[in-house]
């Protein structure tokens, strides 16, 4: 079987002369929107034209993607934000296609039938259309590398804390305690191995040891992943402009803007404080209106970091002379710490938001976007 080159032009498919059917079918297609549920190697596609009408119904191996969106009419197109989906956006895009990324759980309610790859397909194309739609930003290659440094760092932080907590454990049942936190680890584990009549085994002993270089070696990749991610904010004029707030600070300031993007996808601070899930979650019915805890919504890493930064800007305030009189001293002496770090929190997204969508500098003096 001899090989045959691919078309040139979209013209010689819609001519009839493309021996390609996967490439004729692409060029001829009158579908404006298009919905795919996203796998590792079979996506289902499900497509309608502009009066609604189903168009197509197919699945696509993963190496013929590209080609089937390469000669397809500029569209409007769907996806889950879930693995792999910013890769697809941004090849899409590049393409000249609109792609809208969506959650899950946004998508859920339009599956009519049983859950499979066909219905969810059909269910990502309804729902991209919906005007009341929420959607996620796509990411650029950057932003998913700065991205992919946090979730390393945090990753690391977690195995360090299980080590340090594992050698805690062991040394109590031989009945040494140890203070809280890891540099008492670093200070007293080398203690007990050179003391040779502290009783321990020999056995316990290389075993000791062992579990220690690889407490310091989780500890010096942390500290590396963070000279990397410092060295990248030096470098963002977005992320230096974030770190003039209170209680933010290199890794906040990059985690935000990597994550953030275009602030101006917001239409306002409030907006993004609900993103973050630092707004008060509702349960109101029959007009009458009842607040609970924050809703939790959104990334979870970023909404710790800006709670121990308010925490931290607490822990200073009561120290400075504008403390007196100030709205959080309000919020300070009317509810208890934890509210009034989630309260400091909020505020502090808020004004993120003015930063990078308006592109302002923080008036550290009057507390707000300048």
């Amino acid at each position: 079987m001899g090989w045959s080159p691919l078309p040139k032009t979209a013209s010689e498919c819609q001519s009839g002369e493309c021996k390609f059917p996967l490439m004729r079918e692409a060029t001829t297609m009158k579908a404006t929107t298009i919905g795919i549920d996203l796998a590792k190697h079979l996506f289902q596609l499900h497509g309608v034209d502009q009066h609604g009408k189903t168009v197509l119904k197919r699945q696509l191996k993963r190496d013929q993607m590209l080609s089937f969106f390469t000669n397809l009419p500029p569209s409007l197109i769907g996806m889950e934000a879930c693995g792999s989906a910013h890769y697809w956006a941004n090849k899409l895009q590049g393409m000249g296609h609109t792609v809208k990324l969506m959650a899950p759980q946004f998508v859920k309610p339009y599956v009519k039938t049983n859950k499979n790859d066909a219905a969810d397909a059909e269910a990502i194309c309804e729902a991209v259309t919906r005007p009341t739609m929420r959607f996620v930003p796509i990411k650029s290659s950057e932003q998913l590398a700065i991205l992919a440094l946090h979730r390393a760092r945090q990753g690391f932080i977690k195995a360090r804390t299980a080590q340090a907590n594992q050698i805690r454990g062991l040394l109590a049942e031989y009945g040494f305690i140890l203070p809280q936190g890891i540099t008492h680890i670093g200070k007293h584990v080398p203690e007990l191995l050179e003391d040779s009549e502290n009783g321990l085994p020999g056995t316990f002993r290389h075993l000791l040891m062992r579990l220690h270089e690889h407490l310091k070696m989780l500890d010096k990749q942390v500290n590396e992943l963070e000279d990397a991610i410092v060295r990248w904010h030096k470098d963002s004029a977005a992320s230096q402009t974030l770190a003039q707030l209170p209680g933010i600070g290199p890794i906040t300031a990059s985690a935000l803007v990597a994550s953030i993007g275009n602030a101006k996808n917001f239409k306002n601070g409030r907006q993004l404080a609900a993103w973050l899930g630092l707004v008060p979650r509702q349960h109101s019915s029959g007009g009458k209106q009842n607040l609970l805890g924050i809703s939790k919504r959104g990334d979870s890493y970023l909404r710790t970091l800006l709670i121990h930064g308010a925490r931290a800007v607490l822990r200073v305030a009561e120290r400075k002379e504008s403390f007196s009189g100030s709205w959080l001293a309000g919020v300070m002496a009317r509810r208890n710490p934890n509210v009034a770090a989630v309260a400091q929190a909020n505020k502090t997204a808020r004004i993120i938001w003015a930063l990078l969508a308006h592109d302002r500098k923080y008036d550290a003096h009057n507390g707000m976007a300048a």
